[in-house]
């Protein structure tokens, strides 16, 4: 037993400067030097986790028995971290955003916080996980044996090697990642452990390579040369298997619970991603560099018969090479250690979160509680999960038979979680996913797993009766586990892959069409298909109801005395409170629940909070059923509505610009023919009439006189209408110069009223004025103001269609000065009203005497002037108000 106590010894010795690492990683992280322990180099070390003992030794034997098949397992998450890095960088959001703390954390919180589901995925990760736990108890028992087989008698022998294995991993585990119940589920000192181990199994794997290629091989010509030569050197593809494969070893990247563990939950920042993305697929080359020449040198020097998985071990010590045997011995045992702690740390903390708390939460008897009641509650869950875990484990190893039973026992684990892909990808993707096509996917997928994979990796007769295993349940042979419905000659594995995968997505996806999802699964699928858009977590709590208290003391029978008092100080501090306790805001509830959730599981957390703040008590249907969140989805309803409405009146607005810009378009083309009618029209006058003065003889002296007057009017006429165009170019371009002088409103009025009835256009016009009102005087540029007020008594004149027609000048006097000028004829149609200050408008298409031009000048004279102008409708005709500010003077500077 010398050199099985040696081993013992050196495992020893190496556990102890595990625990050393992390308890050192650990104590720094408490001082706040956490840079070093959470870079990118470490984080890329700790994703390592997948390489476990199966890789380690099993690679080699893979590539013995079926070529170059084996780097289909590292191709699968090299596609992932190269060509999915958008996922797994929603994923990093996404558990940061929600404080997820497993992938059952993850599905659970997705589909409306429901602890029915994350129950569903934790017995899946369970039953899909005890296998790859058997396989590393296989690795390190067949490593011991190795090393001490003269001194181990068969049989029970090695089950008691298993097992003092299996209780060396349980308490190695416990002691590492149990020792605390960390709030952000972040384990620094197993991530730092876990790196270390990383660099001793490459470096192992890496030696033995290089000894093997040089020591044994004669070099690298030579070894290539031995690879060509054998059965190797043929480089043979089944296109379909290694597809298969390598999608598999994909999915299984992002569902494996130890996986997740490390790419998810302790990753501390999403740019690790952007190493990880070229570095991890540098590791696995490194991994696999070897494996081929190990193989190869393995058949030739090794006896026949011997097992392919352990030529890593075998070889060196065949050439007496003692201590490098140890050392691989290390790295197969560092492999098979960091994959059992990492698993038994997110099973057990998927197991106590969502399986132990909400059984101990509906048993407890309601009163006066301890503080950290609950914290010890859930690290005795997880170390007796852990201890669980690891001896489900050693069962299976032990009803399996520890043999070739296992060669292949990895990839039906890979199968078992692939099953949890189409509930999260579909989840993070498509916001229509409801937790009925989750629980129907899972459910069916899970079943067909286990039917046409799981149960018969245990050998026909143990859990399905043999019958069933050769001709199908009942004599069905369309039922037969390894040829469901009738489909034969597939490869086992990719057999129960392909089906499990089919119904398990078309489950999902028509259960979701044909359901509706619940208020708090639409938020939670809005907050996780658009994390980079929405805020970090939803509004869950209306605040008010609950007492600080009562929180305080929840908070600490979970997080302990000492950090639930310095989490609510911090927030007293951070609301401007004058005592050490926060308000109970809904910002407040919110992130007490994000902090709960990161020791004891989102749905549990919304639980323990909602039975404070709604005053409802727990039970089982609270726990296993989507909680009712009516006030989160009328909020964020609100919100949308807010949103829609706002969107609504943009486009009216729009909608009423682009009509007003139609309107202007076809006004502007008339006032371009008329304005080019109006030109025309006085100059072919003038150039007609003139023409006859010139051309014709023995006009009287009477038809001269009447001539000329012709000429004359048709001149004026011309000149007051480019004077108005003049006009409004130089009022439009702010370059008038006012002549402000002093001035009474009255006298203004009788020279616009006098000014107006000189034109005969129209009929006669009675003007009702009060005297009295416009005593008022002015300080302002009277000619212009003038001009404002002769404009608008001609309109009155000559579009007042009333059979008396009657104009009403009224004027308010105080602060601001207001005049009236209303008519008692038909007004102007609802339509126009809001174009008549254009400079293209008319008041009257079928009165269209002038060019248009008259209020748009009137508009910006007054604007000069520091007034306003606008129409009054439902005035019973045409009514225009001319507001003038107190100070003329002023406001004209």
């Amino acid at each position: 037993m010398t050199m099985l106590n040696t081993l013992v010894a050196v495992c020893l010795a190496y556990a102890v400067f595990l625990f050393a690492v992390a308890f050192a990683a650990e104590r720094v992280a408490l001082r706040g030097q956490v840079r070093w322990l959470r870079s990118p180099a470490v984080y890329t070390l700790s994703l390592s986790i997948y390489c476990t003992a199966w890789t380690f030794y099993g690679a080699v034997g893979s590539a013995v028995r079926t070529g170059f098949e084996y780097l289909t397992i590292y191709l699968g998450p090299s596609l992932v971290l190269v060509g999915w890095w958008w996922i797994l960088r929603k994923l990093v959001r996404i558990g940061r955003s929600q404080r997820i703390t497993s992938v059952a954390d993850l599905i659970s919180s997705r589909y409306g916080k429901s602890n029915l589901l994350a129950v569903g995925v934790t017995i899946l990760a369970v039953v899909g996980t005890t296998p790859y736990i058997a396989l590393q108890l296989q690795s390190v028992t067949l490593s011991f044996e190795v090393f001490s087989a003269e001194d181990l008698a068969p049989g029970e022998e090695k089950g008691h090697t298993a097992l003092w294995v299996a209780a060396g991993l349980a308490l190695f585990t416990v002691i590492f990642g149990t020792r605390n119940l960390d709030a952000n589920e972040r384990h620094n000192g197993v991530v730092m452990a876990i790196a270390v181990e990383a660099v001793v199994k490459l470096a192992a794997l890496l030696a033995v390579g290089v000894f093997v290629v040089w020591g044994l091989g004669g070099g690298l010509s030579a070894t290539l040369a031995r690879i060509d030569a054998s059965a190797l050197g043929r480089w043979e593809i089944d296109g379909g298997r290694w597809a298969g494969l390598m999608l598999l070893s994909a999915a299984a990247f992002l569902c494996l619970p130890r996986i997740f563990q490390v790419l998810v939950v302790e990753n501390d920042h999403e740019t690790h991603l952007r190493t990880a993305s070229w570095a991890f697929p540098l590791y696995l080359g490194l991994m696999s560099l070897f494996v081929v020449p190990i193989a190869v040198i393995g058949l030739d020097l090794m006896p026949a018969g011997s097992n392919p998985d352990l030529f890593v071990l075998t070889l060196p010590l065949s050439q007496g090479q003692d201590g490098l045997a140890v050392l691989s011995f290390l790295g197969g045992f560092s492999s098979a250690t960091s994959m059992v702690i990492v698993a038994a740390i997110a099973l057990s903390t998927m197991v106590s979160n969502h399986v132990v708390m909400p059984l101990w939460l509906r048993l407890a008897e309601p009163g006066a509680k301890v503080s950290g009641d609950v914290r010890s509650v859930v690290l005795l869950a997880r170390r007796l999960s852990i201890i669980g875990v690891v001896m489900l484990g050693y069962l299976y190893y032990r009803l399996s038979g520890g043999g070739e039973a296992l060669a292949t026992i990895g990839l039906v684990s890979f199968v078992g979680m692939a099953q949890v892909l189409p509930a999260m990808l579909g989840g993070i993707f498509w916001r229509g996913a409801s937790k009925l096509g989750a629980f129907t996917g899972l459910t069916l997928g899970f079943g067909c797993w286990g039917y046409t994979l799981f149960l018969p990796s245990f050998g026909a007769g143990v859990f399905l009766p043999e019958p069933w295993v050769t001709g199908g349940p009942f004599g069905l042979g369309w039922l037969r586990p390894q040829a469901l419905f009738g489909i034969e000659g597939l490869d086992p594995l990719l057999h129960a892959f392909f089906w499990s995968m089919t119904l398990n997505t078309g489950g999902f996806i028509l259960a979701s069409l044909a359901s509706f999802p619940q208020p708090l699964e639409r938020l939670q699928g809005a907050q996780f298909v658009n994390v980079f858009e929405h805020s970090p977590s939803p509004r869950s709590w209306t605040g008010g109801v609950a007492q600080t208290e009562d929180l305080m003391i929840m908070a600490q029978r979970i997080l302990g005395a000492r950090d639930a008092q310095a989490l609510f100080e911090r927030e007293a501090r951070r609301q401007g409170a004058r005592g050490p306790l926060p308000e109970p805001t809904p910002d407040f509830l919110e992130m007490l629940e994000r902090e709960l959730a990161g020791s004891v599981g989102a749905a549990t957390a919304h639980a323990m909070v909602g039975q404070i703040v709604g005053g409802m008590s727990v039970s089982v249907e609270d726990l296993m059923a989507v909680a009712d969140e009516t006030a989160q989805m009328m909020e964020y309803s609100a919100r949308l509505e807010a949103q829609s409405q706002e969107l609504a009146r943009t486009a009216g607005q729009l909608r009423e610009v682009n009509a007003k810009l139609t309107r202007l378009s076809v006004q502007k083309d008339a006032f371009l023919s008329q304005i080019s009618h109006e030109l025309r029209t006085p100059m072919t006058s003038i150039r007609a009439f003139s023409e006859i003065l010139r051309d014709t003889d023995g006009l009287s002296a009477g038809q001269q006189t009447k001539y000329a007057s012709i000429i004359h009017d048709e001149a004026i006429r011309l000149t007051r209408l480019l004077d108005d165009l003049l006009d409004l170019s130089v009022l439009e371009n702010g370059q008038v110069n006012l002549n402000l002088r002093e001035g009474v409103l009255a006298h203004v009025l009788d020279r616009a009223a006098a000014a107006a009835a000189a034109d005969d256009a129209g009929a006669r016009l009675q003007i009702r004025r009060d005297p009295v009102a416009e005593r008022v005087r002015l300080h302002t540029d009277l000619d212009r103001l003038s001009q404002v007020f002769i404009n608008l008594i001609a309109n009155a004149r000559k579009y007042c269609d009333a059979a008396q027609p009657r104009l009403d000048i009224r004027v308010t006097p105080g602060v601001p000065l207001i005049i009236d000028f209303i008519d008692n004829g038909s007004g102007i149609s609802p339509e126009a009203q809001d174009m008549i200050f254009e400079k293209f408008s008319r008041v009257s298409d079928q009165k269209a005497g002038g060019a248009g031009l008259g209020l748009a000048i009137c508009r910006q004279i007054v604007t000069r002037l520091g007034g306003e102008i606008a129409y009054l409708p439902g005035q019973g005709g045409a009514a225009f108000r001319v507001v003038l500010p107190a100070d003329l003077a002023l406001a004209a500077q």
